[in-house]
């Protein structure tokens, strides 16, 4: 099977079947390459819709995938993206082993095949030269015979007449002669062309035209196998990822089933307890005894608005709970959290107090190593005084303790609260109860409903109209008894360590170095109560240095 010998004479179509060839494997490199690009589309939409769901920083969303259903989500949204480097792998690998190798192969292709019918086409216009020449000597050994033929039939008749002269006749003789050898001449030259063209039209036929068309043969065959090797290394790009595209499923089906539905309910118990006991039950009230009806312990009538509970505030150390109630409600209404959380339920303060200390001890850790990377600075500094002066790092070195110290004792005020959630220090009283903004009747199971009436059903401290506008007219009441109340004698003096801003109500603003009087020492809650002239306040404890003085005396 040999195009030179079964398409000796399909020139042309061979021409035209060899740049279909071509524009085959061109059509083939584009359709290879608009799939690169649509892999890499799709890569890319989907690294943006796994970007588009993943939980923002610093947000509730981040909170949420505390859960293990979020974590799954979250484990399906990183696999997402290596699943898209898949595809961006296949995109790459296509490009660089179809779509560049051959795109470089056609070009190559191009011009040998140009070469070789350039090739064809010289032969072809050599062996119509030499036709054309034996055309040529044709004519002319044609033309020579029949002047020959002429100047003999000439010679005859003048040689016939008797009229006619002898020199006459000797000339015409003379003229065959030449017509006849000229005839012979172009007979013999007319006979070596064609000897020639036949030789070289064996050649074109049976040597030139074979050897190019075999080469145009091979040529296409080559082709047509390279585009076979392109479409195999097509479909084993796609296999060698679908491995690593398993591993990304199998990960997704392993963060599915890592969900556990018990231990996500009991975050749904760690995040919203409020650690208060349920109300009990309520008492059967006898309205056949002539006496004044009275709250049963436990009742709920304060946040159902069916009574008004009658308090009484004795003793002036009830009054100084007050202003503590008054900052309280006032900081659940405007959503200024006190920096001690206590307006949340027990545990969630609890979470809260230990999430800050653990802050703080990071930032203090921090520093920390800041402080030792200064110090061996330092001492690099002092062991070769070329590379810097030790002296510049003292003020660095000084402000980065001052941090520490004031992250200890921030951290320490913290832990204090921290263990008088967690039942580590002994009951505050009074100033337990001014801490986390409740107030006491006379009867402490008076104090018990408060709480329970500030308790939502879903852990939450809420208060309805009727209770809001029934505080209010205590608060009458008792502001007028707070205000007659004779000045506390003062049992020591303090000096202020920090600048502190008593911005919340009951509070006083101390500046860091003034020395005021003590009127109330810290009875475990963190706070001590101060007097400067004719104001009083509280200031946490670890703002100020305290002097206990019995003697002391009020200016």
């Amino acid at each position: 099977m040999s195009w030179g010998i079964e398409l000796w004479d399909q020139f042309d179509n061979l021409e035209k079947h060899t740049q279909w060839g071509i524009d085959i494997l061109e059509k083939y490199i584009k359709f290879v390459k608009e799939r690169t690009e649509i892999e890499l589309s799709y890569a890319k939409q989907l690294r943006n819709l796994a970007k588009k769901y993943q939980p923002k920083k610093n947000s509730k969303e981040e909170e949420e995938y505390r859960y293990t259903a979020c974590k799954a989500f979250l484990s399906t949204l990183n696999e997402m993206n290596d699943y898209a480097g898949q595809h961006e792998v296949i995109s790459e690998n296509m490009t660089s082993h179809i779509t560049v190798e051959l795109a470089r192969y056609v070009q190559e292709l191009k011009q040998e095949r140009k070469s070789y019918f350039h090739d064809g086409r010289k032969a072809q216009q050599h062996i119509e030269i030499c036709w054309k020449q034996l055309e040529s000597s044709k004519r002319r050994f044609e033309r020579d015979c029949k002047e020959a033929d002429r100047a003999q039939q000439y010679f005859e008749k003048m040689d016939a007449d008797i009229n006619v002269t002898k020199a006459d006749v000797e000339k015409a003789r003379q003229q065959a002669q030449v017509r006849h050898q000229m005839a012979e001449d172009s007979r013999a030259d007319y006979s070596s062309i064609l000897q020639k063209f036949n030789h070289e039209q064996h050649e074109y036929y049976h040597t030139h035209i074979p050897n190019i068309f075999q080469k145009i043969q091979e040529m296409e065959e080559r082709r047509i196998l390279r585009i076979g090797e392109s479409m195999k290394t097509y479909a084993e790009v796609d296999r060698q990822v679908i491995p690593i595209i398993g591993k990304c499923l199998d990960e997704i089906v392993k963060a599915a089933e890592s969900i556990d539905q018990k231990n996500d309910s009991q975050l749904v118990i760690e995040a919203y307890k409020s650690g208060f006991e349920p109300p009990g039950d309520i008492e059967f009230e006898d309205y056949t005894q002539p006496i004044k009806r009275t709250v049963s312990d436990n009742s709920l009538s304060n946040s159902r608005g069916e009574g008004k509970p009658e308090l009484k505030f004795g003793g002036k150390s009830k009054g100084k709970l007050w202003p503590f109630i008054k900052k309280n409600k006032l900081s659940l209404k405007l959503g200024a959290a006190p920096e001690d959380f206590s307006n949340l339920p027990p545990e969630q303060r609890r979470k809260k107090l230990q999430q800050k200390v653990d802050e703080l001890n990071k930032e203090i850790q921090k520093e920390m190593d800041q402080r030792d990377a200064i110090t061996k600075m330092k001492d690099v500094y002092l062991k070769n005084p070329q590379m810097g002066d030790p002296a510049s790092l003292d003020h660095k070195l000084t402000e980065v303790s001052q941090n520490i110290e004031k992250l200890r004792l921030e951290a320490q005020k913290f832990e204090a609260w921290l263990a008088e959630v967690e039942g580590r220090l002994p009951a505050r009283g009074d100033q337990a109860r001014r801490q986390s903004g409740m107030y006491e009747a006379q009867n402490p199971t008076t104090v018990n409903n408060c709480a329970q009436d500030r308790e939502s059903p879903d852990g939450s401290y809420t208060e309805e109209q009727s209770q809001e506008s029934e505080v209010k007219v205590l608060a009458t009441d008792f502001d007028d008894e707070f205000d007659d109340e004779e000045p506390l004698p003062a049992i020591g003096t303090c000096k202020a360590l920090y600048t502190f801003e008593g911005q919340n109500e009951g509070t006083i603003s101390v500046v860091e170095g003034e020395t005021l009087y003590v009127i109330e020492e810290d009875k475990g809650d963190g706070w001590t109560r101060i007097r400067r002239n004719e104001e009083e306040g509280y200031v946490p404890t670890s703002y100020v240095e305290v002097y206990l003085d019995k003697n002391a005396k009020d200016s």
